[in-house]
């Protein structure tokens, strides 16, 4: 039985009609045990939607589908691999699709319309850098006494890529792109509160003609459909993209299962270091640019923003100035959310209390309020752009990752010193240096205990250089041919002459 169809009105007021069930196989199914989810549209808290949930029966046929289609797509030539991604990506381009994708971006993300403008090419390009790899994932040949050995990558089998939230299109890609360049099958759970992207995605899967069972792709909650996704015995790895304390329940479940392997990131809390020789206006931009981009809610943003003493007052000021500007242009939200006008919506209720609540602590222990911390309206879930100064080391908006629009400002003497403060973290995803004199460039980026620095601006991307964290930000790359080693396991093949007894 197929699972019903929703109509939606997206952006400008067009419509548009979504699938309600569950990817697997190559079809739209509902949840065998009929479980729903309900699709909420931040910019309202009003119910968008209703669609299948998954439960660990859903699970276990996903399994069965991808490990039927397994030996068939591990056999499948690499150039016709590489042509159906690439046949994919070119489905993304189509303007109609791109219009579908940046709606439902607006409707359960709460995304800026103009966000997809940066997702949809990333997504397309990752598509495109893996589809040339395909053809490419070579061993080693290795002499031994004896004889001679060689080393082949070979798949790992049926994967899962659990997705998070904040841009749920573009890093599913991550995870697909590598893993069906490199022979795998894999499983995909959407994010339970931001799905929809998912159910548009796995119609260009089918109409780009990847054979059934390859690609499904559920939805679901975590503590249910992402719980069994971990916990199954005939899942060989899951990729997870999301928060700590998830990530450390995947690992123990991987363990006591079957060893699966796993690959994590987990989030982070970015220091943006500003020296007195920056270039004051870049510095700036980027410096805003790094927290409030997508209201915070982006694993690298450079919540932690530290400024010489030589520049401290004169970057504080220009700081309240556009803290000041945003907060009166914020004024104007996006009503239904439908249109992507004005100011967009933070995730959820519970999103949204959370970020509030951070803001109420950085109040009492004493760090000064720079400007921003209301909530806006009465109905759905905004608020202002924030941000603290003369914040303390130990500091909870300090310490913590808020996924909100929450700055921390605080001021630093010498190299040695920012290098310390910038490392006091339990995190090391991402960070930003802003300076002019490249031997103080170099040093500080190679004291730094984080997985990517970018030098004189904050955040980009790019397919060929890896991503990923460090310390408690997780282990394992996405983009680059890094991101290889996460979808492959190594098989030692050796040929040897030895003497007979």
């Amino acid at each position: 039985m197929a699972a019903p169809v929703v109509t939606l009105k997206g952006v400008g007021g067009f419509e548009f009609d979504l699938p309600t069930g569950l990817f697997i196989n190559n079809e739209f199914v509902p949840s065998v045990e009929g479980l729903t989810l309900d699709v909420e549209n931040p910019a309202t808290g009003e119910t968008l939607t209703t669609i299948a949930s998954a439960g660990v029966k859903d699970v276990n046929k996903a399994v069965a589908a991808a490990q039927a289609a397994f030996p068939g797509w591990r056999a499948t030539p690499p150039l016709e691999k590489s042509k159906l991604l690439w046949k994919l990506a070119e489905l993304f381009e189509k303007p109609e699709n791109k219009q579908i994708l940046q709606s439902v971006d607006v409707l359960d993300v709460g995304a800026p319309a103009a966000m997809v403008d940066f997702t949809l090419p990333q997504c397309i390009d990752n598509l495109r850098y893996y589809a040339g790899w395909a053809d490419k994932i070579t061993g080693k040949t290795l002499h031994v006494p004896g004889g001679h050995a060689y080393t082949v990558r070979e798949p790992i089998g049926v994967c899962a890529g659990i997705v998070p939230w904040n841009t749920p299109l573009m890093i599913a890609m991550w995870k697909l792109a590598p893993a069906l360049a490199t022979g795998n099958v894999l499983i995909l759970k959407m994010p339970e509160l931001a799905p929809l992207c998912g159910l548009r995605f796995a119609q260009l899967i089918k109409e780009a003609g990847f054979p059934p069972g390859v690609v499904n792709i559920i939805t679901g909650e975590g503590r249910v459909a992402g719980q069994a996704l971990a916990e199954h015995k005939d899942i060989r790895k899951v990729s997870f993209t999301g928060g700590g304390v998830t990530g450390r329940k995947i690992l123990r479940a991987a363990a006591d299962s079957n060893l699966k392997k796993v690959t994590l990131e987990l989030g982070g809390k970015g220091p943006t270091i500003v020296f007195d020789d920056a270039q004051f206006e870049n510095a700036l931009f980027w410096a805003f640019m790094g927290f409030t981009m997508h209201n915070g809610q982006v694993c690298a943003a450079g919540t932690r923003i530290y400024v010489q003493e030589g520049i401290y007052d004169k970057f504080i000021e220009a700081f309240r100035e556009k803290l000041a500007a945003t907060s009166k242009s914020s004024k104007v939200q996006g009503g239904s959310g439908a249109e992507g006008a004005g100011k967009t919506p933070v995730i959820s209720k519970v999103q949204h209390e959370k970020i509030m609540a951070y803001i109420e602590s950085g109040t009492k222990e004493g760090a000064t309020l720079l400007g921003g911390g209301n909530r806006i309206g009465d109905k759905g879930y905004f608020v202002e752009e924030t941000a603290f100064v003369d914040v303390k080391p130990d500091a909870k908006i300090m310490k913590e990752e808020i996924f909100g629009p929450v700055a921390s400002i605080a001021k630093f003497k010498t190299e040695d010193e920012v290098i310390a403060a910038a490392n006091d973290s339990a995190y090391g995803l991402n960070a930003a240096v802003f300076s002019s004199n490249p031997d103080r460039i170099r040093k500080v980026s190679d004291a730094l205990e984080v997985g990517t620095v970018t030098v004189n601006y904050w955040g980009a991307l790019n397919m060929n250089t890896p991503f990923g964290g460090v310390k408690e930000s997780g282990f394992g790359r996405d983009m680059g041919e890094e991101a290889l080693d996460g979808w492959t396991q190594v098989k030692t093949v050796k040929q040897l002459s030895l003497p007979t007894a």
